[in-house]
């Protein structure tokens, strides 16, 4: 397949405060700007508050070329932010504002108009922690082709999760990826944690019927484990100046290649490579050139 694939990011849009100063955040929108970065039509269905920071969140999507047709605009509940302090070793860790805009996602005429013509669609836990959100990331997906790839990306934040939205997830989900810490956790909520990682995601395949997982270990790299193949890369040492949007940049590049039937093996290796080069960059939607995009993807950006 080589016509662009319409990957839609569902949830949270939010901006995140760092000690360097306000980015725009959000799983969705990361994985969006990195789809079309990939040369596929990354689109944003999320929602923000009709305030300040509303309309600058807009304003810079569309900057960064992604459409705002289906953001939707609450009335009641302001954007949605998140304090982010970064480690020694350049791991985020988040402070995420309650009861804002995203908590409220709509099941309109237009998401599911919109769902209806997805290749793809990234959802994560996060943007369920409202029932309200959690009923309508359902729907969006439950409408998607039976032809769309349905990718849960695991983001456990503070308490913002539960076995039920999980187990509800990955039954919704054809790949599910995750970190090493997600993996320990999620396997123990949903009662198949023991083995080794290889082990673990054999497991989760079988119980939830899955086509792939994904497990990222940060700078030592990931682990591709499908029903009949196992792809492990160790990854690639890189002077970190945060990992903000590393993993959705390694999700946009997963779906990219998934989607076009590449092989795991150059899947994996272009996944780590577009993933390393973004935590070189401050911020999860950094700017390139087509030109630097070939050199990452061919690691020559990388060293």
């Amino acid at each position: 397949m080589t016509r662009p694939a319409v990957m839609i990011g569902v949830g949270e849009v939010l901006w995140d405060l760092l000690p360097t100063g306000r980015v725009l955040g959000g799983a969705p929108a990361n994985f969006a700007y990195m789809t079309n970065v990939l040369g596929d039509q990354g689109i944003v269905a999320s929602r923000v508050g009709r305030d300040e920071l509303g309309g600058e969140a807009c304003q810079v999507m569309q900057q960064l070329g992604l459409t705002v047709d289906h953001v939707q605009q609450d009335d009641g509940h302001p954007t949605g932010t998140a304090v982010v302090s970064i480690g020694a070793s350049g791991q985020p860790t988040f402070l995420i504002k309650e009861i804002v805009a995203w908590d409220f996602l709509q099941w309109t005429p237009d998401w599911d108009n919109l769902s209806a013509r997805a290749d793809v669609v990234c959802f994560g836990s996060l943007a369920q922690r409202s029932s309200t959100s959690a009923a309508t990331i359902e729907q969006f997906l439950l409408n998607v082709p039976k032809t769309g790839l349905r990718i849960c990306d695991v983001n456990l934040r503070q308490s913002f999760y539960s076995a039920e939205v999980l187990r509800r997830s990955f039954q919704h989900a054809d790949i599910v990826k995750l970190n090493e810490e997600e993996l320990t956790r999620v396997t123990s909520l949903l009662e198949v944690d023991q083995g080794n990682q290889q082990t673990l995601a054999k497991r989760l395949l079988e119980k939830f019927d899955l086509r792939l997982v994904c497990i990222t270990r940060a700078d030592r790299g990931s682990l591709l484990v499908s029903p009949s193949e196992t792809v492990e890369h160790a990854g690639f040492r890189v002077k970190v100046e945060d990992a903000v949007g590393a993993g959705d940049a390694f999700t946009a590049c997963l779906a990219h290649h998934y989607w076009r039937r590449c092989s795991l093996q150059e899947t994996s290796e272009a996944a780590n490579r577009f993933a390393s080069w973004v935590a070189t960059q401050r911020g999860a939607t950094p700017p390139i050139s087509s030109e630097q995009l070939r050199n990452i993807l061919t690691g020559a950006a990388l060293h």
